[in-house]
């Protein structure tokens, strides 16, 4: 069993990586917000924009959002004229969400201004703080998604 140095440092880690994501999160979802998007519209044109078409089924696991909220959001950025749904000439069971013109036109003109507010939010550590904060937040994530649920 852990001694409680071990588990007080555990349980202030957590909060404060709890805390920092907040405040960077909220302050990018701002910055996301002045060009008349939600952040999960956003995290869906911008996966679209980087990766191409996907198919609809696949699309939350990516952006870590719940399946029956992404009809929603492509309802959405279709009404908008941002994206299109295709259907996969193959397999009809699946439809792909395609970005339009429009879209690919939008985010050209707001990824670079939200990719720059993203490297002002964290210009509180040095480049190489990053690369040891990336590395020790992977090992710890890798470390609890393969631990057991209980």
């Amino acid at each position: 069993m852990a001694n409680r140095n071990e588990i007080d440092a555990s349980l202030k880690l957590f909060i404060v990586l709890s805390r920092a994501f907040r405040a960077i999160n909220d302050k990018a979802n701002q910055s996301i917000q002045r060009f008349d998007l939600n952040p999960t519209e956003f995290a869906v044109l911008e996966l679209l924009y980087h990766k191409g078409d996907q198919p609809l089924q696949q699309i939350g696991g990516k952006i870590l959002l719940a399946s029956g909220s992404i009809t929603y959001v492509v309802d959405k950025l279709e009404g908008k004229g941002l994206l299109a749904r295709k259907a996969c000439p193959k397999d009809r069971r699946v439809t792909y969400a395609h970005i339009t013109e429009s879209g690919k036109s939008l985010l050209q003109d707001i990824f670079p201004k939200h990719e720059e507010r993203i490297h002002e939010l964290l210009q509180g550590i040095t480049t190489d703080e990053k690369e040891q904060a990336i590395t020790l937040i992977k090992k710890l994530g890798y470390f609890a998604a393969n631990t057991e649920k209980n």
